[in-house]
């Protein structure tokens, strides 16, 4: 084995790595936004990932994570609302005012 495949051996578990660790933060993102939605009586209608890309906050190299989801308050209208979030920890949900029934 060459140290050319030595290299593209390690990118390639990198890049995986990284695959399963966006895919652990958008379940947790599914989890919070569920939990957020069900404590506030809100029904949940869909969940989507805006934007990720690598971020230096907080003193650490991780994931910032963007997520816009759908709800409604009285099961007739529909808004949207948005997750950030820092690897698997949320540090921001905002939603816009909200008919309730």
């Amino acid at each position: 084995m060459t140290l050319g495949e030595v290299i593209l051996l390690l990118v390639m578990v990198v890049v995986a790595m990284q695959f399963w660790r966006i895919r652990s933060i958008s379940e947790q993102a599914n989890q919070q936004i569920a939990r957020y939605c069900q404590t506030h009586n809100l029904q949940l209608l869909a969940v989507a990932r805006k934007q990720t890309r690598l971020s230096f906050r907080y003193g650490k190299l991780d994931w910032f994570s963007v997520f816009i989801f759908e709800f409604s308050g009285n099961g007739e209208d529909k808004y949207t609302g948005e997750v950030q979030m820092i690897g698997r920890n949320v540090i921001n949900t905002e939603l816009p005012p909200y008919r309730v029934s």
